[in-house]
């Protein structure tokens, strides 16, 4: 229902703005997995229960990968794997929409560790994920969380970002605007 998710937002939204923070629970493919963004101190941690993958009785969902088959020889389990991953990037997504933004993104099933399902996740999360974030112990992952966390609240120093970050000329510098060439 739109007004008790609407509302479930803005309590959430109240609680982290007065400080005391909260936990905001969703559904993947569910109605707040895509295109609400937690930016900022309202999301810092993405926890991926399972891999994501579509009900594969729907009869919609059959007749695509039929679809697919037939036309683009895509075999049903790589379009599956490749939908679900799909779809777990855009959920853990949800924690990171700026360059000063941070957050954690916790895939907490197995499957995420074999090299086929790791290498279907965007580059910027795979850039993350070397072999010590992989497969973790409770004690060692709750160790690394601590440890970001507190490294990364601490205050951003304004002068040393601007020597990382390009000013709006020097973007424009990089991408000279094209001419347009009238035909004869």
């Amino acid at each position: 229902d739109v007004v008790e998710t609407t509302l479930a937002l803005d309590n959430f939204r109240r609680a982290c703005d007065s400080g005391r923070g909260a936990v905001f629970l969703s559904v993947a493919r569910g109605k707040v997995s895509e295109g609400i963004n937690f930016d900022r101190h309202y999301g810092r941690a993405v926890i991926m229960f399972g891999v994501p993958f579509q009900y594969t009785l729907s009869h919609i969902l059959r007749a695509r990968l039929e679809y697919l088959q037939t036309n683009y020889q895509i075999r049903e389990q790589d379009f599956l794997n490749f939908d679900a991953l799909r779809q777990a990037s855009q959920c853990v997504g949800r924690v990171i929409r700026s360059k000063i933004d941070y957050g954690l993104m916790i895939f907490a099933d197995s499957r995420y560790n074999r090299h086929d399902k790791r290498t279907k996740l965007p580059g910027w999360i795979q850039n993350f994920l070397g072999d010590g974030q992989l497969n973790l112990s409770t004690d060692t992952a709750i160790a690394q969380v601590k440890h970001f966390l507190r490294v990364m609240a601490q205050p951003v120093d304004q002068n040393k970002l601007k020597e990382v970050l390009l000013s709006l000329e020097e973007v424009e510098a990089m991408n000279p605007p094209t001419q347009m060439i009238e035909a004869p």
